[in-house]
């Protein structure tokens, strides 16, 4: 808003001073850098972040994969947390022993997080590597262009703040140097205010 109020600085005063128009140019010039500057910059950031996710996702897909593990037994849950948060964590999965095979043909054991529902016996899916070694779940594309997309808006904010950062230096230089003249005007005029023979 200030940014706004610093245009008005541009009419035609006689009390205008030349750090009011730099002030004005100031202004001026970080308005245009944020509508055109920032936008840029979240776009370009928002491609660049975007083109590599998409690749990190399609390598993910290509070396992660699927395969059903068997429960092998089930472990027993831990003592009940008061802690709501907590508690909800715990009830959305049951620790489990599992079995499952790698895509190599290889054979694996492990303590994995299951359906509160899972018994001995029954399958669910895991996602691997090519050696059957437990991977998180390859990134979507969806959540890649999420990705992109904050961090997009986080380029162009950031540039914004920036430039708007820039323009506050620049003014507060301006006020500085418009105090420094006044000191010296005010010790030109060596005004005697409030003494009684001042006019004599």
């Amino acid at each position: 808003m200030r940014m706004i109020k610093g245009l008005w600085r541009w009419r035609r005063n006689p009390l205008r001073r030349k750090t009011d128009l730099a002030e004005a140019w100031a202004a001026l010039v970080a308005a245009v850098l944020i509508l055109l500057a920032a936008p840029a910059a979240g776009w370009a950031a928002g491609s660049l972040a975007h083109g590599a996710l998409v690749r990190t996702a399609q390598e993910q897909r290509a070396e992660r994969h699927l395969v059903a593990a068997t429960v092998v037994k089930v472990l027993p849950q831990p003592p009940i947390d008061s802690d709501p948060e907590t508690a909800s964590a715990r009830d959305a999965q049951r620790r489990v022993i599992a079995q499952w095979t790698g895509p190599d043909g290889s054979r694996h054991e492990g303590t994995l997080g299951a359906q509160p529902s899972a018994d001995p016996g029954e399958t669910f899916r895991i996602w691997t590597d090519d050696q059957g070694r437990l991977r998180a779940r390859p990134l979507d594309s969806a959540t890649a262009a999420t990705h992109a997309a904050l961090a997009g808006i986080g380029a162009g904010a950031a540039t914004a703040g920036l430039v708007d950062g820039a323009r506050r230096l620049v003014v507060w230089r301006l006020m500085r140097r418009r105090y420094a003249q006044w000191d010296i005007a005010w010790e030109r005029a060596r005004q005697d205010w409030g003494r009684a023979d001042a006019d004599s």
